[in-house]
Protein backbone atom coordinates (compact mmCIF):
# COMPACT_ATOMS: atom_id res chain seq x y z
CA UNK A 1 0.00 0.00 0.00
CA UNK A 2 1.21 3.44 -0.67
CA UNK A 3 2.46 5.81 1.88
CA UNK A 4 -0.92 8.27 2.67
CA UNK A 5 0.35 11.66 1.49
CA UNK A 6 0.54 14.54 3.80
CA UNK A 7 -1.76 17.72 4.01
CA UNK A 8 -0.82 21.21 5.46
CA UNK A 9 -2.58 24.67 5.46
CA UNK A 10 -0.73 27.34 3.39
CA UNK A 11 2.02 28.38 5.91
CA UNK A 12 2.45 24.59 7.48
CA UNK A 13 5.15 22.64 8.65
CA UNK A 14 5.83 19.51 9.21
CA UNK A 15 8.59 16.88 10.03
CA UNK A 16 10.73 15.99 6.89
CA UNK A 17 10.58 12.65 7.81
CA UNK A 18 7.02 12.45 7.29
CA UNK A 19 7.31 13.58 3.48
CA UNK A 20 6.76 10.15 1.70
CA UNK A 21 9.50 8.81 -0.80
CA UNK A 22 7.74 6.71 -3.11
CA UNK A 23 9.04 4.69 -5.82
CA UNK A 24 9.63 6.77 -9.05
CA UNK A 25 6.68 4.77 -10.87
CA UNK A 26 4.13 5.89 -7.63
CA UNK A 27 5.71 9.01 -7.54
CA UNK A 28 5.25 9.40 -11.47
CA UNK A 29 1.50 8.51 -10.75
CA UNK A 30 1.07 10.49 -8.42
CA UNK A 31 1.73 13.88 -10.05
CA UNK A 32 0.10 12.97 -12.81
CA UNK A 33 -3.30 11.78 -11.58
CA UNK A 34 -3.87 14.85 -8.90
CA UNK A 35 -2.29 17.60 -11.72
CA UNK A 36 -5.19 15.73 -14.34
CA UNK A 37 -7.70 16.06 -11.81
CA UNK A 38 -7.54 19.75 -11.16
CA UNK A 39 -4.63 20.20 -8.62
CA UNK A 40 -2.00 22.73 -9.47
CA UNK A 41 1.98 21.38 -9.54
CA UNK A 42 3.98 24.55 -7.64
CA UNK A 43 7.05 22.93 -7.25
CA UNK A 44 8.94 20.02 -8.37
CA UNK A 45 13.01 20.06 -7.36
CA UNK A 46 15.64 18.17 -6.32
CA UNK A 47 17.64 18.29 -3.04
CA UNK A 48 20.54 16.07 -1.41
CA UNK A 49 19.41 13.57 0.77
CA UNK A 50 21.51 11.33 2.24
CA UNK A 51 24.41 10.32 -0.07
CA UNK A 52 21.90 10.67 -3.06
CA UNK A 53 19.44 13.04 -4.71
CA UNK A 54 15.48 13.38 -3.86
CA UNK A 55 12.70 14.68 -5.68
CA UNK A 56 10.27 17.12 -4.08
CA UNK A 57 7.19 17.84 -5.94
CA UNK A 58 4.57 20.20 -4.23
CA UNK A 59 0.90 19.98 -4.99
CA UNK A 60 -1.94 22.47 -4.42
CA UNK A 61 -5.32 21.10 -4.16
CA UNK A 62 -8.23 24.03 -4.31
CA UNK A 63 -11.17 21.88 -3.73
CA UNK A 64 -9.15 21.16 0.15
CA UNK A 65 -7.41 24.28 0.23
CA UNK A 66 -4.28 22.44 1.34
CA UNK A 67 -0.65 21.67 0.04
CA UNK A 68 0.37 17.94 -0.28
CA UNK A 69 3.87 16.96 -0.58
CA UNK A 70 5.34 13.90 -2.19
CA UNK A 71 9.06 12.87 -2.46
CA UNK A 72 11.11 9.99 -5.06
CA UNK A 73 14.51 9.29 -4.60
CA UNK A 74 16.22 10.08 -7.53
CA UNK A 75 18.96 8.02 -9.86
CA UNK A 76 20.91 9.45 -12.94
CA UNK A 77 17.80 9.38 -15.07
CA UNK A 78 14.00 8.47 -14.94
CA UNK A 79 11.26 8.88 -17.30
CA UNK A 80 10.19 12.26 -18.23
CA UNK A 81 6.87 13.87 -16.75
CA UNK A 82 6.61 16.19 -19.33
CA UNK A 83 4.89 14.49 -21.86
CA UNK A 84 2.02 13.51 -19.49
CA UNK A 85 2.35 16.17 -17.68
CA UNK A 86 3.18 19.52 -19.16
CA UNK A 87 3.42 21.86 -16.00
CA UNK A 88 6.40 19.88 -15.31
CA UNK A 89 8.48 21.30 -18.27
CA UNK A 90 10.55 24.16 -17.35
CA UNK A 91 11.20 22.38 -13.41
CA UNK A 92 12.62 19.27 -15.48
CA UNK A 93 14.64 21.39 -17.29
CA UNK A 94 16.50 22.95 -14.53
CA UNK A 95 16.89 19.96 -12.42
CA UNK A 96 18.50 18.82 -15.39
CA UNK A 97 21.14 21.83 -15.19
CA UNK A 98 21.44 22.15 -11.65
CA UNK A 99 22.18 18.13 -10.83
CA UNK A 100 22.19 16.57 -13.67
CA UNK A 101 19.55 14.33 -13.69
CA UNK A 102 18.23 12.99 -16.94
CA UNK A 103 14.34 13.25 -17.63
CA UNK A 104 14.70 10.95 -20.63
CA UNK A 105 12.49 11.36 -23.69
CA UNK A 106 11.36 15.26 -22.40
CA UNK A 107 10.62 17.48 -25.81
CA UNK A 108 13.08 20.20 -25.37
CA UNK A 109 15.98 19.79 -22.67
CA UNK A 110 18.05 22.85 -22.50
CA UNK A 111 19.23 25.15 -19.92
CA UNK A 112 17.08 27.69 -18.74
CA UNK A 113 19.62 29.82 -16.83
CA UNK A 114 23.42 28.60 -18.00
CA UNK A 115 23.92 28.10 -14.18
CA UNK A 116 27.30 26.61 -13.02
CA UNK A 117 26.90 22.72 -11.62
CA UNK A 118 26.27 21.58 -8.26
CA UNK A 119 27.85 18.40 -6.79
CA UNK A 120 27.25 16.24 -9.85
CA UNK A 121 25.67 18.45 -12.28
CA UNK A 122 26.34 18.48 -15.95
CA UNK A 123 28.95 20.61 -17.39
CA UNK A 124 27.81 24.65 -17.93
CA UNK A 125 27.78 26.56 -21.38
CA UNK A 126 28.27 29.84 -21.93
CA UNK A 127 25.71 31.93 -21.49
CA UNK A 128 23.31 32.49 -24.26
CA UNK A 129 25.20 29.69 -26.56
CA UNK A 130 22.56 27.46 -27.41
CA UNK A 131 21.18 25.22 -30.17
CA UNK A 132 17.84 26.70 -31.27
CA UNK A 133 14.87 25.75 -33.01
CA UNK A 134 14.77 26.22 -36.91
CA UNK A 135 12.90 26.07 -39.56
CA UNK A 136 13.49 25.66 -43.38
CA UNK A 137 11.55 26.79 -46.50
CA UNK A 138 10.73 29.76 -49.31
CA UNK A 139 10.36 32.98 -47.40
CA UNK A 140 11.28 31.44 -43.58
CA UNK A 141 13.33 34.05 -41.98
CA UNK A 142 14.44 34.47 -38.66
CA UNK A 143 14.66 37.54 -36.28
CA UNK A 144 16.62 37.55 -33.27
CA UNK A 145 15.95 40.04 -30.62
CA UNK A 146 18.33 40.69 -27.69
CA UNK A 147 19.67 39.99 -24.94
CA UNK A 148 20.14 43.92 -25.25
CA UNK A 149 17.16 45.65 -25.44
CA UNK A 150 16.53 49.28 -26.25
CA UNK A 151 15.61 51.49 -22.65
CA UNK A 152 16.96 50.30 -19.27
CA UNK A 153 15.54 46.66 -19.31
CA UNK A 154 16.82 43.19 -17.78
CA UNK A 155 18.48 40.86 -19.99
CA UNK A 156 16.57 37.85 -22.53
CA UNK A 157 16.94 36.90 -25.80
CA UNK A 158 13.88 35.88 -27.91
CA UNK A 159 14.48 33.97 -31.39
CA UNK A 160 11.77 34.13 -33.74
CA UNK A 161 10.93 31.52 -36.50
CA UNK A 162 8.67 33.29 -39.67
CA UNK A 163 6.91 33.26 -42.79
CA UNK A 164 6.01 36.31 -43.99
CA UNK A 165 5.07 38.44 -41.22
CA UNK A 166 3.47 35.13 -39.07
CA UNK A 167 5.48 34.18 -36.36
CA UNK A 168 5.45 30.36 -36.43
CA UNK A 169 7.66 29.94 -33.43
CA UNK A 170 9.06 31.31 -30.45
CA UNK A 171 12.00 30.38 -28.76
CA UNK A 172 12.39 32.50 -25.31
CA UNK A 173 16.41 31.88 -23.94
CA UNK A 174 17.10 33.54 -20.19
CA UNK A 175 19.48 33.11 -17.74
CA UNK A 176 21.81 36.52 -18.80
CA UNK A 177 21.64 37.39 -14.59
CA UNK A 178 21.69 34.75 -12.71
CA UNK A 179 22.56 35.45 -9.49
CA UNK A 180 22.20 32.07 -7.54
CA UNK A 181 20.04 33.30 -4.99
CA UNK A 182 18.92 30.26 -4.01
CA UNK A 183 22.51 29.14 -3.00
CA UNK A 184 23.00 31.82 -0.86
CA UNK A 185 19.91 31.08 0.98
CA UNK A 186 20.87 27.65 2.12
CA UNK A 187 22.50 27.55 4.97
CA UNK A 188 20.80 30.44 6.82
CA UNK A 189 18.55 32.04 8.20
CA UNK A 190 21.32 34.64 8.75
CA UNK A 191 21.31 38.76 8.63
CA UNK A 192 20.70 38.82 5.43
CA UNK A 193 18.28 36.75 4.03
CA UNK A 194 15.26 38.91 4.40
CA UNK A 195 17.37 41.26 2.30
CA UNK A 196 18.33 38.75 -0.44
CA UNK A 197 14.47 37.44 -0.10
CA UNK A 198 13.37 41.47 -0.75
CA UNK A 199 15.48 41.19 -4.26
CA UNK A 200 14.75 38.19 -6.49
CA UNK A 201 11.93 40.39 -8.21
CA UNK A 202 12.35 43.80 -7.11
CA UNK A 203 8.61 44.78 -8.11
CA UNK A 204 7.49 41.73 -6.06
CA UNK A 205 9.19 42.76 -2.92
CA UNK A 206 5.83 42.34 -0.22
CA UNK A 207 4.85 39.11 -2.48
CA UNK A 208 7.97 37.20 -1.90
CA UNK A 209 8.94 38.69 1.94
CA UNK A 210 5.30 37.73 3.18
CA UNK A 211 6.22 34.38 1.60
CA UNK A 212 9.70 34.20 3.14
CA UNK A 213 8.28 35.11 6.95
CA UNK A 214 5.37 32.42 6.63
CA UNK A 215 7.95 29.88 6.42
CA UNK A 216 9.79 31.50 8.86
CA UNK A 217 6.99 31.49 11.14
CA UNK A 218 5.84 27.87 10.50
CA UNK A 219 9.23 26.70 11.04
CA UNK A 220 9.67 28.58 14.22
CA UNK A 221 6.20 28.68 15.79
CA UNK A 222 5.68 32.04 16.02
CA UNK A 223 2.15 34.47 14.94
CA UNK A 224 2.50 37.43 13.51
CA UNK A 225 -0.77 39.87 15.49
CA UNK A 226 -3.85 40.29 13.50
CA UNK A 227 -3.04 43.52 12.86
CA UNK A 228 0.06 43.00 11.22
CA UNK A 229 -1.45 41.05 8.83
CA UNK A 230 -3.73 42.89 7.73
CA UNK A 231 -0.87 45.75 7.18
CA UNK A 232 0.99 42.87 5.45
CA UNK A 233 -2.21 42.21 3.15
CA UNK A 234 -2.93 46.18 2.72
CA UNK A 235 0.95 46.42 1.23
CA UNK A 236 0.15 43.35 -1.14
CA UNK A 237 -2.74 45.25 -2.60
CA UNK A 238 -0.62 48.52 -2.70
CA UNK A 239 1.87 46.44 -4.85
CA UNK A 240 -0.10 44.90 -7.01
CA UNK A 241 -2.02 48.54 -7.52
CA UNK A 242 0.96 50.10 -8.52
CA UNK A 243 2.51 47.32 -11.05
CA UNK A 244 -1.42 46.76 -12.81
CA UNK A 245 -1.66 49.98 -13.19
CA UNK A 246 1.87 50.68 -15.13
CA UNK A 247 1.13 47.66 -16.95
CA UNK A 248 -2.16 49.38 -18.39
CA UNK A 249 -0.04 52.68 -19.05
CA UNK A 250 2.13 50.35 -21.33
CA UNK A 251 -0.20 48.91 -22.88
CA UNK A 252 -1.68 51.93 -23.92
CA UNK A 253 1.74 53.34 -25.17
CA UNK A 254 2.33 50.43 -27.07
CA UNK A 255 -1.08 50.64 -29.49
CA UNK A 256 -0.42 54.58 -29.39
CA UNK A 257 -3.23 55.85 -26.72
CA UNK A 258 -1.07 58.64 -25.17
CA UNK A 259 -4.09 59.72 -22.78
CA UNK A 260 -3.91 56.32 -20.18
CA UNK A 261 -0.25 56.57 -21.02
CA UNK A 262 0.25 59.64 -19.61
CA UNK A 263 -2.52 59.00 -16.83
CA UNK A 264 -0.89 56.00 -15.58
CA UNK A 265 2.71 56.62 -15.36
CA UNK A 266 1.92 59.39 -12.62
CA UNK A 267 -1.19 57.67 -11.38
CA UNK A 268 1.38 54.35 -10.36
CA UNK A 269 3.93 57.04 -8.84
CA UNK A 270 1.05 58.15 -6.53
CA UNK A 271 0.39 54.27 -5.40
CA UNK A 272 4.15 53.81 -4.53
CA UNK A 273 3.93 57.11 -2.45
CA UNK A 274 1.21 55.44 -0.51
CA UNK A 275 3.52 52.25 0.32
CA UNK A 276 6.38 54.49 0.79
CA UNK A 277 3.68 56.51 3.87
CA UNK A 278 3.72 53.35 5.07
CA UNK A 279 7.31 52.26 5.56
CA UNK A 280 9.69 54.91 3.74
CA UNK A 281 10.26 53.10 1.17
CA UNK A 282 7.84 53.19 -2.28
CA UNK A 283 8.70 49.21 -2.43
CA UNK A 284 7.86 47.62 1.15
CA UNK A 285 11.58 46.78 1.64
CA UNK A 286 11.94 46.68 5.19
CA UNK A 287 8.26 46.03 6.12
CA UNK A 288 8.13 42.98 6.72
CA UNK A 289 9.56 40.59 8.95
CA UNK A 290 8.98 37.22 10.68
CA UNK A 291 6.63 37.69 13.39
CA UNK A 292 4.55 40.88 11.91
CA UNK A 293 6.12 44.30 10.57
CA UNK A 294 8.45 46.42 11.62
CA UNK A 295 6.60 49.75 10.82
CA UNK A 296 2.88 50.28 12.27
CA UNK A 297 0.28 52.91 11.32
CA UNK A 298 -1.14 55.37 13.56
CA UNK A 299 -4.93 57.13 12.62
CA UNK A 300 -3.23 60.15 10.99
CA UNK A 301 -1.09 58.32 8.69
CA UNK A 302 -3.81 55.32 7.95
CA UNK A 303 -6.46 58.98 7.43
CA UNK A 304 -3.80 60.32 5.13
CA UNK A 305 -3.10 56.91 3.36
CA UNK A 306 -7.06 56.18 2.76
CA UNK A 307 -7.68 59.90 1.41
CA UNK A 308 -4.56 59.57 -1.46
CA UNK A 309 -6.24 56.42 -2.06
CA UNK A 310 -10.13 58.20 -2.76
CA UNK A 311 -7.68 60.48 -5.51
CA UNK A 312 -6.16 57.62 -6.79
CA UNK A 313 -9.41 56.18 -7.56
CA UNK A 314 -10.96 59.46 -9.01
CA UNK A 315 -7.83 59.45 -11.31
CA UNK A 316 -7.81 55.60 -12.60
CA UNK A 317 -11.93 56.35 -13.26
CA UNK A 318 -10.88 58.92 -15.45
CA UNK A 319 -8.03 57.32 -17.40
CA UNK A 320 -8.49 53.87 -17.71
CA UNK A 321 -12.18 53.59 -19.05
CA UNK A 322 -10.85 55.91 -21.82
CA UNK A 323 -8.75 53.06 -23.22
CA UNK A 324 -11.17 50.39 -23.10
CA UNK A 325 -13.83 52.49 -24.73
CA UNK A 326 -11.43 53.43 -27.56
CA UNK A 327 -11.68 51.12 -31.01
CA UNK A 328 -8.66 51.70 -31.94
CA UNK A 329 -7.56 50.22 -28.49
CA UNK A 330 -10.20 47.67 -28.47
CA UNK A 331 -9.21 46.34 -32.19
CA UNK A 332 -5.46 45.78 -31.53
CA UNK A 333 -5.89 44.18 -27.95
CA UNK A 334 -9.13 42.22 -29.18
CA UNK A 335 -7.70 38.65 -30.53
CA UNK A 336 -3.93 39.26 -30.09
CA UNK A 337 -2.04 36.60 -28.27
CA UNK A 338 -4.67 34.57 -27.15
CA UNK A 339 -4.23 31.28 -25.41
CA UNK A 340 -6.90 29.19 -24.60
CA UNK A 341 -8.13 27.71 -21.42
CA UNK A 342 -7.14 24.20 -21.75
CA UNK A 343 -3.44 25.29 -22.83
CA UNK A 344 -3.16 27.27 -20.19
CA UNK A 345 -4.31 24.94 -17.70
CA UNK A 346 -2.13 22.39 -19.17
CA UNK A 347 1.47 24.38 -19.03
CA UNK A 348 0.16 26.20 -15.23
CA UNK A 349 -0.22 29.60 -16.44
CA UNK A 350 -0.97 32.01 -12.95
CA UNK A 351 -2.14 34.72 -11.57
CA UNK A 352 -3.92 37.58 -14.66
CA UNK A 353 -2.62 35.60 -17.31
CA UNK A 354 -4.31 32.33 -16.19
CA UNK A 355 -7.87 34.05 -15.02
CA UNK A 356 -7.35 35.93 -18.44
CA UNK A 357 -7.82 32.47 -19.98
CA UNK A 358 -10.68 31.57 -17.38
CA UNK A 359 -8.83 30.19 -15.15
CA UNK A 360 -9.91 30.62 -11.72
CA UNK A 361 -6.33 30.28 -9.66
CA UNK A 362 -6.04 32.78 -7.20
CA UNK A 363 -4.17 32.07 -3.77
CA UNK A 364 -6.13 34.56 -2.04
CA UNK A 365 -8.90 32.79 -2.56
CA UNK A 366 -8.43 29.04 -3.30
CA UNK A 367 -5.70 28.44 -0.18
CA UNK A 368 -6.11 31.92 1.93
CA UNK A 369 -3.43 33.25 4.10
CA UNK A 370 -3.26 36.12 6.53
CA UNK A 371 -5.62 38.54 6.16
CA UNK A 372 -7.31 36.87 3.33
CA UNK A 373 -8.40 34.41 5.37
CA UNK A 374 -10.93 36.62 6.97
CA UNK A 375 -11.71 39.50 3.60
CA UNK A 376 -11.69 36.83 0.13
CA UNK A 377 -11.59 38.41 -2.34
CA UNK A 378 -13.78 37.49 -5.34
CA UNK A 379 -11.59 35.73 -8.17
CA UNK A 380 -11.65 38.33 -11.31
CA UNK A 381 -11.76 36.03 -14.31
CA UNK A 382 -12.08 36.79 -17.88
CA UNK A 383 -12.44 33.99 -21.20
CA UNK A 384 -11.10 35.43 -24.13
CA UNK A 385 -7.41 34.72 -23.59
CA UNK A 386 -6.21 37.67 -25.48
CA UNK A 387 -4.67 41.04 -24.73
CA UNK A 388 -7.65 42.65 -24.62
CA UNK A 389 -8.24 39.94 -21.57
CA UNK A 390 -4.85 40.26 -19.28
CA UNK A 391 -5.26 44.09 -19.32
CA UNK A 392 -9.13 44.42 -18.15
CA UNK A 393 -8.11 41.52 -15.61
CA UNK A 394 -5.41 43.69 -14.41
CA UNK A 395 -8.52 46.81 -14.16
CA UNK A 396 -10.95 44.23 -12.34
CA UNK A 397 -8.43 43.90 -9.53
CA UNK A 398 -7.14 47.34 -9.28
CA UNK A 399 -10.40 47.60 -8.65
CA UNK A 400 -10.63 44.90 -5.62
CA UNK A 401 -7.46 45.91 -4.27
CA UNK A 402 -9.00 49.95 -3.38
CA UNK A 403 -11.95 48.29 -2.05
CA UNK A 404 -10.16 45.44 0.35
CA UNK A 405 -7.69 48.15 1.27
CA UNK A 406 -10.58 50.48 2.78
CA UNK A 407 -11.54 47.24 4.11
CA UNK A 408 -8.99 46.23 6.07
CA UNK A 409 -8.10 49.75 6.96
CA UNK A 410 -11.82 50.63 7.97
CA UNK A 411 -11.43 49.85 11.63
CA UNK A 412 -9.16 51.10 14.33
CA UNK A 413 -5.90 51.90 13.03
CA UNK A 414 -3.21 49.12 12.84
CA UNK A 415 -0.67 50.65 15.88
CA UNK A 416 2.81 50.79 16.13
CA UNK A 417 4.01 47.74 18.30
CA UNK A 418 2.88 45.21 15.34
CA UNK A 419 6.69 42.84 15.53
CA UNK A 420 6.35 39.85 17.73
CA UNK A 421 8.82 37.30 18.68
CA UNK A 422 9.86 35.05 15.97
CA UNK A 423 12.35 32.39 17.31
CA UNK A 424 15.16 30.29 15.22
CA UNK A 425 13.65 27.51 12.88
CA UNK A 426 13.48 24.00 14.46
CA UNK A 427 15.18 21.36 13.30
CA UNK A 428 14.12 18.23 10.58
CA UNK A 429 11.09 20.10 9.49
CA UNK A 430 10.02 21.45 5.83
CA UNK A 431 7.47 24.32 5.59
CA UNK A 432 5.64 25.31 2.46
CA UNK A 433 4.31 29.26 2.17
CA UNK A 434 2.35 30.30 -1.23
CA UNK A 435 1.49 34.29 -1.25
CA UNK A 436 -0.48 35.78 -4.58
CA UNK A 437 2.11 38.28 -5.79
CA UNK A 438 0.42 40.54 -8.67
CA UNK A 439 2.29 38.46 -11.64
CA UNK A 440 0.65 35.16 -10.00
CA UNK A 441 1.62 32.49 -7.29
CA UNK A 442 4.86 32.78 -5.69
CA UNK A 443 5.98 29.53 -3.69
CA UNK A 444 8.64 29.16 -1.35
CA UNK A 445 9.81 26.20 0.16
CA UNK A 446 12.68 25.45 3.14
CA UNK A 447 13.55 22.07 4.64
CA UNK A 448 15.86 22.27 7.84
CA UNK A 449 18.90 20.16 8.71
CA UNK A 450 19.30 19.00 12.64
CA UNK A 451 20.29 22.31 13.58
CA UNK A 452 17.78 24.32 12.27
CA UNK A 453 19.47 25.72 9.12
CA UNK A 454 18.01 25.69 6.03
CA UNK A 455 19.34 22.60 4.36
CA UNK A 456 17.70 23.91 0.59
CA UNK A 457 15.57 26.60 -0.11
CA UNK A 458 13.61 26.40 -3.24
CA UNK A 459 12.07 29.45 -4.56
CA UNK A 460 9.33 29.55 -7.53
CA UNK A 461 8.11 33.12 -8.75
CA UNK A 462 4.97 33.23 -11.07
CA UNK A 463 7.17 34.07 -14.23
CA UNK A 464 8.53 30.51 -14.04
CA UNK A 465 4.74 29.41 -14.93
CA UNK A 466 4.37 31.97 -17.79
CA UNK A 467 7.11 32.46 -19.83
CA UNK A 468 6.20 29.33 -21.80
CA UNK A 469 2.59 30.92 -22.05
CA UNK A 470 3.97 33.74 -24.07
CA UNK A 471 5.85 31.72 -26.43
CA UNK A 472 2.56 29.46 -27.24
CA UNK A 473 0.30 33.06 -27.36
CA UNK A 474 3.32 34.08 -30.19
CA UNK A 475 2.41 31.22 -32.12
CA UNK A 476 0.27 32.43 -35.53
CA UNK A 477 0.42 36.43 -34.86
CA UNK A 478 2.06 38.59 -36.58
CA UNK A 479 5.72 39.50 -35.38
CA UNK A 480 4.52 43.44 -34.99
CA UNK A 481 2.21 42.36 -32.22
CA UNK A 482 5.23 40.98 -30.39
CA UNK A 483 5.79 44.41 -27.99
CA UNK A 484 2.40 44.08 -26.85
CA UNK A 485 1.91 40.60 -25.97
CA UNK A 486 5.36 40.70 -24.06
CA UNK A 487 3.77 43.64 -22.19
CA UNK A 488 0.47 41.91 -21.63
CA UNK A 489 2.61 39.24 -19.54
CA UNK A 490 5.05 41.48 -18.43
CA UNK A 491 7.04 38.72 -17.06
CA UNK A 492 10.13 39.17 -14.63
CA UNK A 493 13.83 38.32 -15.56
CA UNK A 494 15.27 38.40 -12.90
CA UNK A 495 12.35 36.92 -10.79
CA UNK A 496 13.25 33.72 -13.05
CA UNK A 497 17.11 33.95 -13.22
CA UNK A 498 17.86 33.11 -9.72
Amino acid sequence: MAPAIPHLYNGGAIPLSEVPVLDFAGFRQALISHVSGGERLSALFAAPAGSGMRLYAVLCSPLREQVELVSADAAGSYPSLTPDCPAAHWFEREIFEQWGILPEGHPWLKPIRFQPPRAGGREPQTVGVTGFFSMEGEEVHEVAVGPVHAGVIEPGHFRFQCHGETVYHLEISLGYQHRGIERALAGGPHRRTLCQVETIAGDSTVGHAAAYCAVMEALSGARAPAAAERLRAVAAELERMANHIGDLGALAGDVGFLPTLNYCGRIRGDVLNLTALVCGNRFGRGLLAPGGVAWGMDGARRDLLLARLDAVEKDLDSAVPLMFEAPSVLGRFERTGRLDAETARKIGLVGPAGRACGLSHDVRTRLPYSAYRFDILPTSTFHTGDCFARAYVRWLEVEQSIAFIRRQLSGPPPGENLLGQAGPPGPGLIAVALTEGWRGEICHVAATDEVGRFAFYKVVDPSFHNWQGLALALKGQQISDFPLCNKSFNLSYCGHDL
